[in-house]
């Protein structure tokens, strides 16, 4: 199991669709951090550099870091069957169970590393602004942007450092569910595309108030709004993704090729 996940991990950064990101994920904090109509959309102006991965999770959890990691996950499961060689790998003596287990190890840990490099982009396009204390909040606290007073460094970094470890706990199951659908389709392009219709569905859903603690998408703000206490987002979180990994591995011993 070693030597496979070490080859999925290779095979994940060899992707043309995390190269893109990590491309995206170092213009877009810039963009953010220095764009001129910053105070006219979010009613403030930067005063710490604090304050630009707040502004890089706002803007980008509801709709860019999902597909990111939906393409990225799509693609690294449909990688053989685009390029038709999906036969020769299964006729080596690994099991169908253990070669799908492996992408599903190695796309549960892509978002924490993903959001981990966002998070240092972040930080290096606010670094202008400098990491002292400051009066404001980070806006990923109780306080949001505004604060309630002085804001310590420390602080900071923890409120920081917690809510983008939740927020790449939420994208965990959206991986997983991309994997499913390209299962299902075993195309690439068609399992990216089915999960972001999942996820868009979902997110109408919220007219019914009685679902919306269940879905998937409204934990995708629990870094900085979550709908109930975090040892609940996080144990839904694990439940989905727990039924959309076994789901992706039974289809898939299944599948006829």
């Amino acid at each position: 199991m070693s030597a496979l996940l070490r080859m999925e991990a290779s095979k994940l950064l060899r992707l043309s669709s995390v190269r893109a990101s990590l491309v995206l994920l170092i213009v877009f904090p810039l963009l953010w951090s220095y764009a001129p109509g910053i105070f006219e959309v979010y009613g403030f102006f930067l005063v710490s550099g604090f304050q630009v991965p707040a502004l890089s999770l706002l803007s980008s959890m509801e709709f860019l870091m999902p597909l990111l990691v939906a393409i990225i996950a799509a693609e690294l499961v449909g990688l053989e069957t685009m390029h038709g060689t999906l036969p020769t790998v299964l006729l080596r003596p690994v099991t169908r169970s253990s070669w799908l287990l492996a992408k599903l190890i190695v796309l549960s840990a892509m978002p924490f590393a993903a959001m981990a490099y966002f998070l240092v982009t972040s930080l290096a396009a606010g670094v202008p602004y400098g990491f002292d204390g400051f009066v404001g909040g980070t806006g990923l606290g109780e306080g949001g942007l505004a604060g309630q007073g002085l804001m310590t460094a420390a602080a900071a970094w923890r409120e920081i450092g917690s809510a983008y470890l939740l927020a790449a706990i939420s994208l965990v199951p959206i991986a997983l569910l991309s994997v499913l659908a390209t299962v299902v389709t075993m195309n690439a392009a068609s399992g990216a595309l089915a999960t972001l219709a999942v996820l868009i569905v979902m997110q109408l859903l919220v007219v019914f108030p009685s679902l919306e603690p269940f879905l998937l998408t409204r934990h995708l703000s629990a870094y900085a709004d979550p709908v109930a206490g975090v040892g609940w987002v996080v144990t839904l979180i694990m439940l989905y993704s727990a039924a959309f990994a076994s789901a992706a591995v039974v289809l898939f011993e299944r599948k006829d090729f």
